[in-house]
């Protein structure tokens, strides 16, 4: 009975070199969400930036970050494989952050961002799949662990940046709190190449003649071949083998479940953006108490340090929810699957942008509440982000062909361009002000939750498949 036991306990623990991966996505996250979560307030203080300008040029910022993916992804399964552009890309990282801290213009900031947003965009689809890469086939069960630890280590960098950096930039000016997220990327590199010894690495493909853009282009050169009962795909079979024309279709089934996740992302990402500029509307004293006989707060917060509420909150919602609330569901008879905790999720996003209205009204109004309100909507839209994106990249990478993990973790990724490039439109087309621009955002949340929730019940979940 001993052996047997021993063997489930050895299944149990993650792979040694996990804890390589771990430790440099905390601190990469530390420098992407220093970075990021100060760009609006540097635009619109610093470089004088309109507030309407600032927010666009934001979300235009997370939305190259988020089409990079298509490319890293693409390097990383044909031709260099994962470790390589998560290496190489770094090294432009490293200087983007640079450029940022020692150049303090509109140029310098733009040519910093693009530098980042082409590091981390690239790098970002190639970690997520790295992580999954390390486990074994008989290890599939420690998936969801592994990427609910992968989500806090986001969530502890992020978490710890957005406490920070804003004070230091606030004290210190925009050269000490850009500089510091350099440095951490900098150690991100060398932890990430300390476990070089002990990756497991899946080679990439190389050049494929049977590829998912291939594949697609012949179905649609050959459409007119299709017969009545085909799928749209079908008639790519007279030029590629059946395995890439069934790989093809689990893209589309997948990318297809992910269209409707865009709408999360164009509200989520709003935390540091519009959330930003509803904090400087509001109260941000701490009063002054006692507590146990030590005398605590009595200072002002930064309007971006609202932005560690979600980190933090992230921190304990997401050991909560899969160590405690998913088991009790299941315990109850309640059937637990990926696809149906995303639908929550989505419905909670519309209901925290339903109560930031309520908020903004209130400012409107004349009032100037307390910046602790904005807790309540965060909260909501914490759970919903757990439920949605921690899941999704667990969704992402069991759903995929082999060949073409880094590219489905890209098509998710992408989900978070298009939102963002929608928050960007409408903020720079003006027409919705006040309380009217989150109701709009509720609105277009609304009609993607139930647009998800109709895709999903028609989606068929396969196998996963794990390792190389």
């Amino acid at each position: 009975m001993s052996a047997p036991a021993a063997t489930a306990g050895v299944k149990e623990r993650f792979p040694p070199q996990i804890s390589y991966i771990m430790a440099s996505e905390g601190a990469e996250r530390f420098s992407f969400y220093g970075m990021r979560n100060i760009l609006v307030i540097y635009m619109v203080q610093y470089l004088l930036v309109s507030a309407a300008d600032s927010k666009a040029s934001y979300h235009y910022f997370v939305m190259a970050n988020y089409l990079m993916p298509l490319v890293g992804g693409w390097l990383a399964d044909r031709f260099l494989g994962r470790y390589k552009v998560i290496l190489f890309l770094s090294f432009g990282y490293v200087v983007g952050n640079l450029v940022i801290a020692a150049v303090p213009t509109r140029m310098g900031l733009l040519a910093g961002c693009a530098l980042i947003a082409i590091g981390a965009g690239g790098i970002k689809p190639c970690v997520s799949a790295f992580v999954g890469d390390q486990f074994r086939p008989d290890q599939k069960g420690l998936l969801q662990k592994v990427y609910g630890l992968f989500y806090w280590m986001v969530n502890l960098g992020s978490a710890t940046a957005s406490l920070l950096i804003p004070f230091m930039l606030k004290r210190y000016g925009p050269a000490v709190a850009f500089g510091i997220p350099a440095v951490l990327m900098v150690l991100a590199l060398v932890l990430f190449v300390a476990g070089r010894r002990k990756y497991v690495y899946v080679p990439p493909t190389g050049p494929n003649a049977h590829s998912f853009v291939k594949v697609v282009a012949s179905a649609i050169r050959r459409r007119r071949e299709r017969t009545g009962g085909d799928d749209w795909l079908a008639p790519a079979i007279a030029d590629h083998p059946a395995e890439a024309v069934d790989g093809a279709r689990a893209v589309v089934r997948v990318s297809a479940v992910f269209a409707m996740v865009a709408g999360f992302w164009a509200l989520f990402d709003q935390k540091g953006a519009s959330f930003i500029l509803q904090a400087k509307q509001m109260n941000l004293d701490v009063a002054s108490f006692d507590f146990l006989g030590m005398k605590l707060g009595g200072f002002r917060l930064a309007e971006s340090q609202m932005n560690a509420v979600n980190p933090f909150l992230v921190l304990l919602i997401v050991p909560l929810f899969q160590g405690v609330v998913y088991p009790g569901l299941v315990r109850m008879g309640m059937k637990v699957t990926a696809l149906g905790r995303m639908s929550v999720g989505m419905f909670l996003t519309m209901f925290s942008f339903v109560v930031m209205a309520g908020i903004q009204a209130v400012i409107d109004g004349g009032a100037r509440p307390h910046v602790f309100w904005q807790v309540v909507p965060i909260l909501i839209l914490t759970v919903g982000e757990v439920m949605i994106s921690v899941t999704g990249l667990e969704f992402a990478f069991t759903q995929a062909p082999r060949t073409m993990k880094s590219t489905v973790m890209s098509f998710w990724l992408l989900t978070s361009a298009i939102g963002n490039f929608v928050a960007a439109v409408v903020s720079q087309w003006n027409r919705f002000h006040g309380a009217a621009y989150f109701l709009f955002f509720a609105g277009l949340m609304l009609l993607c939750a139930v647009g998800f929730v109709l895709l999903a019940r028609r989606y068929r979940p396969v196998a996963s498949v794990v390792g190389g």
